[in-house]
């Protein structure tokens, strides 16, 4: 279930858990994003770049997290005509990030360009469902069913276009996971430690329950950003994981 990264070697499912913890930067600006990286240091293995932070500092802040030993998930969410998006994979890429979102709603043609763009120089995750969204919302925007039948539909569709892994909520990686089985990346956003805030998301569990459901990696933001003492908050959520991960 682990996510080959292309510039080290592919991590398997049994190593470190603080390799598949992914700190969420979201802030809106490069300084912000720096004070959190120096006092988090090595308690996390990813760091994530999201629209907020990418839109207010661009490249550059990419560039410099790369150039100090940080692996970069940058978390864009491309969806557009396939050769616009080839192209962004492309300059991504360029960048050296070591993951890449794009949304899994924009077709099997969009995807296939995305994967021959990348030439195996970063992973592909797409979107199936945001976290965000209940069962209410899908049909509201006219997808029929359930939120976890469209995270699998987009799923099936995302590994036969090549993609190295998907984002979805914990609540469906314990049925994408025997579905996919395990060679393909299951990225669970919505993750809050017991007892913390849900915030803007719906449909979300803990460190604990998303490692047991068969997450690859999870992201966590605001529980870890805005703690007292980041970096401990990170290592109590790894320990968290490794506990999950002994039981699994």
């Amino acid at each position: 279930m682990a996510i080959h990264s292309p510039m080290v070697a592919g991590l398997p499912a049994s190593s470190g858990m603080r390799e598949r913890l992914i700190v969420a930067l979201d802030v809106s600006s490069a300084a912000e994003a720096q004070k959190l990286v120096s006092r988090i240091g090595d308690a996390a293995g990813i760091y994530k770049v999201g629209l907020q932070l990418f839109t207010a500092e661009g490249p550059s802040i990419v560039r410099d997290l790369v150039s100090s030993g940080r692996r970069v998930f940058l978390d864009l969410k491309l969806h557009d005509i396939p050769t616009t998006v080839a192209l962004a994979v492309k300059s991504a890429a360029d960048l050296r990030v070591d993951m890449l979102t794009l949304h899994a709603s924009g077709g099997t043609a969009m995807l296939r360009a995305a994967a021959e763009a990348a030439a195996g120089r970063l992973n592909l995750l797409a979107v199936t469902v945001l976290t965000s969204l209940s069962d209410e919302d899908m049909q509201e925007v006219g997808i029929a069913g359930r939120a976890s039948d469209q995270v699998l539909r987009m799923a099936n569709l995302a590994q036969s276009a090549g993609c190295q892994g998907i984002i979805a909520s914990p609540h469906e990686s314990l049925m994408v996971r025997k579905a996919m089985g395990e060679g393909f990346a299951i990225v669970t956003p919505g993750i809050r430690p017991a007892g913390a805030e849900t915030n803007d998301q719906q449909r979300i569990a803990t460190p604990t329950q998303a490692i047991i459901n068969g997450a690859s990696h999870i992201v966590i933001g605001r529980p870890i950003t805005h703690a007292p003492d980041p970096a401990q908050a990170a290592q109590a959520i790894i320990c968290e994981m490794e506990q999950a991960g002994i039981s699994r």
